[in-house]
């Protein structure tokens, strides 16, 4: 899905909301910038990317009672998800896998919101889990802190001191803002990325959108040919192809 963007004041986001992500003036090899608002993120392509049901991700974007809040930020029936609102389904899935409750992913979501001022604080700061509770580095907010004291979100801020809590290994982040910059969305082991900077954020493997290799396999090409074209190796095509659903490790008539 793609879109024109509108540029946003600098440090708002569409809801008029402040926060980190673009607080800084805008240079022009920064202008990506002004795509992390854009809803280019089908429901059903954010949940295939994080290995959830369109359900499940509509669900976390829908508020459930007029006393209850929902688990991500709200939006409109049927309207797609803009990069960070996609990063954060994204981060919320590797917490569900961690056995993070919903609750407590709802409780460091709004202490975060409220004492950051941050819209999308999931796609904006480093997170890390136990499996009970959510941990950020608290030098992210005092650089005086040092590396081993953690603030647990989900806990309304308490500060602890550990070694053994294991960080989400699926995001690149920017070294001055703590934005997730890349999603290796395939694991690390594979080459396919999501990041706004390449290809308007759409899946990609080593700057080439993933359907377009799935649009040369549908269109009869074989693997070397393809792979030859891009000059690529025959595993990154294949990362790409499987990205998108096809099995083309056994030749043409493994094609799905």
């Amino acid at each position: 899905m793609h879109g024109t963007s509108r540029q946003q004041p600098r440090g708002e986001s569409p809801s008029g909301k402040k926060g980190r992500v673009v607080n800084a003036p805008v240079s022009p090899s920064d202008l990506w910038r002004s795509r992390l608002y854009v809803p280019n993120y089908r429901i059903r392509e954010a949940a295939r990317y994080a290995g959830l049901s369109s359900q499940t991700v509509a669900k976390w974007h829908t508020r459930p009672g007029a006393n209850r809040r929902s688990t991500l930020s709200t939006k409109e029936k049927g309207a797609a998800l803009s990069y960070l609102q996609l990063i954060e389904v994204a981060v919320v899935s590797s917490f569900r896998k961690s056995g993070v409750t919903l609750k407590k992913i709802r409780a460091a979501r709004e202490y975060l919101s409220k004492q950051l001022e941050e819209e999308f604080p999931f796609a904006a700061y480093r997170f890390k889990t136990d499996g009970k509770e959510l941990w950020m580095d608290y030098a992210q907010f005092e650089a005086s802190a040092g590396d081993k004291t953690l603030l647990a979100a989900s806990q309304g801020g308490q500060l602890a001191w550990s070694d053994i809590i294991g960080r989400l290994h699926e995001f690149d982040y920017e070294n001055d803002r703590d934005l997730a910059i890349r999603w290796h969305v395939a694991g690390r082991d594979q080459n396919v990325i999501i990041d706004p900077k390449i290809q308007f954020g759409a899946p990609s493997v080593e700057g080439v959108a993933t359907w377009a290799f799935k649009g040369r396999w549908e269109a009869g090409e074989d693997l070397d040919d393809i792979a030859e074209d891009f000059g690529l190796p025959n595993s990154d095509v294949l990362a790409a192809l499987r990205f998108e659903g096809i099995d083309a490790s056994g030749g043409r008539r493994a094609r799905n």
